[in-house]
């Protein structure tokens, strides 16, 4: 095997052997059939029973996870457990929003380049469909008091304060998705961006449009065959697909859709974002050593990566700070990166990522340079779609980016690819990879 000796941030070289996901299928105002464990389990058992190894093989398991269900406390240990991997084998979950997915390959790509371990599982799992209702802090005290109240007639007297309104939930995806610094949701973010760089509403069902027929054709080619496993329910139907694709999406029937956060003359709808989702994602991370001793055959070699922090009132606009940083370092131009996998949280985002590389101001203000990146050619963006058209369960989408780039770039017959997506919060991460 011909291999760089070292990867571009120096050290050990870190390998992509191999990564399976499960289909991403929609949350449809229930809890789905499946937490982020049971996803993790399907998905990681299918990657697992294409490279038989010992069940001790692994240094180290993590997954990135958000929404951490409260009968899963740690689901990467839970989920390395039920997959079968031997109970010496440390395991951790990670948060840092939509980046979790990939903050999990990143870490393992760290401590394999660092000499410190060789074979690493790093993965994503979500369940979106299973985000808690919680209780509101008045009915949170109500509750409170009448655990207090000692005699039968004290309990009896509280019970007759209750109000009906105690019975509203607060929604906790609702509320995981605002800024509690600048007090913006995720889609009023996408709207300042939309603003900054003159991004109609006609450009943005436009872009959504593209990203549900480029899944729509990959999905008929069979290009997803070997990245998506099927997921089982106890019910026993079978998902084999992400079942968010709509490739009958026209402008006029996007155009009917109203703005959701910024009405009457907002940017953003509902079918120009991304949906929400559940589903898992793995992938295998080694080193030249674990390559040899369980007789691998990588992918694709980790070259670098790249997290960056920005303004959360403009998160959106996070990878075109850290995807074009990692370029720069890596003396690439936008020219240079052969595919690009930039996570769809909302089209106007996306178009404002590639609107800023071409923005003198913009430029000059993150990459300190008077020239801009230029433009990025569409049809090397998000081939097969993203998250528009297949979803975004948020702790798994970067690692579903580092995966599907990997093998789109395999299948194009490309080298080099750059994996990206903003983070709520304000921050962005990226990672460079090469095939071999």
């Amino acid at each position: 095997m011909t291999s760089p000796t070292s990867t571009s941030a120096g050290g050990r070289p870190v390998y992509l052997v191999d990564g399976a996901r499960t289909p991403f299928i929609k949350a449809r105002g229930k809890p789905g059939p499946f937490t982020p464990v049971d996803l993790a389990v399907q998905a990681g058992r299918a990657l697992l029973m294409r490279h038989p190894l010992p069940d001790d093989a692994f240094d180290q398991v993590i997954l990135g996870c958000v929404n951490v269900v409260a009968s899963e406390m740690n689901p990467a240990r839970i989920a390395a457990l039920r997959l079968g991997l031997s109970e010496t084998i440390p395991a951790f979950t990670m948060q840092i929003n939509c980046g979790s997915g990939m903050q999990s390959v990143d870490t393992a790509y760290r401590y394999i380049r660092e000499g410190r371990q060789d074979l690493i599982l790093a993965g994503g799992a979500e369940a979106l469909s299973h985000a808690p209702l919680m209780l509101t802090p008045a009915a949170t005290r109500w509750l409170a008091e009448l655990g207090l109240a000692r005699s039968v007639g004290e309990k009896l007297k509280h019970l007759a304060r209750f109000k009906p309104g105690y019975l509203k939930p607060v929604i906790s995806l609702e509320q995981g998705l605002t800024d509690p610094v600048v007090e913006l949701n995720m889609g009023q973010t996408a709207e300042v961006v939309a603003n900054l760089f003159g991004i109609s509403r006609e450009q943005a069902d436009d872009y959504a449009i593209s990203s549900h027929l480029r899944l729509a054709k990959a999905q008929e080619e069979g290009w997803l065959d070997e990245e998506v496993v099927p997921l089982y329910a106890p019910d026993g139907k079978v998902y084999t697909f992400d079942d968010g694709v709509r490739p009958e999406s026209t402008a006029d029937k996007l155009a009917k859709l109203r703005p959701v956060f910024e009405r009457p003359f907002g940017k953003v709808t509902a079918g120009n974002s991304s949906q929400i989702t559940d589903g898992a994602s793995w992938l295998m991370l080694a080193s030249e050593e674990a390559v040899e001793k369980y007789n691998l055959t990588p992918k694709a070699v980790i070259k670098d990566s790249e997290w960056s922090g920005l303004e959360p009132e403009i998160m959106g606009l996070g990878p075109a700070v850290s995807a074009g940083r990692l370029a720069l370092r890596n003396k690439m131009s936008l020219n240079d990166i052969d595919l690009l996998e930039l996570n769809e949280a909302f089209a106007a985002q996306v178009l404002g990522c590639l609107a800023a590389w071409n923005d003198p101001d913009f430029c000059r203000a993150i990459f300190q340079r008077d020239q801009v990146l230029g433009e990025f050619d569409r049809d090397r963006l998000n081939i097969d779609g993203g998250a528009i058209s297949l979803g975004h369960p948020v702790g798994t989408s970067g690692n579903r980016i580092v995966l599907h780039l990997m093998n789109a770039l395999k299948r194009e017959h490309k080298k080099r690819g750059i994996a990206t997506q903003c983070i709520g919060g304000g921050q962005a991460g990226a990672m460079l990879i090469e095939v071999i």
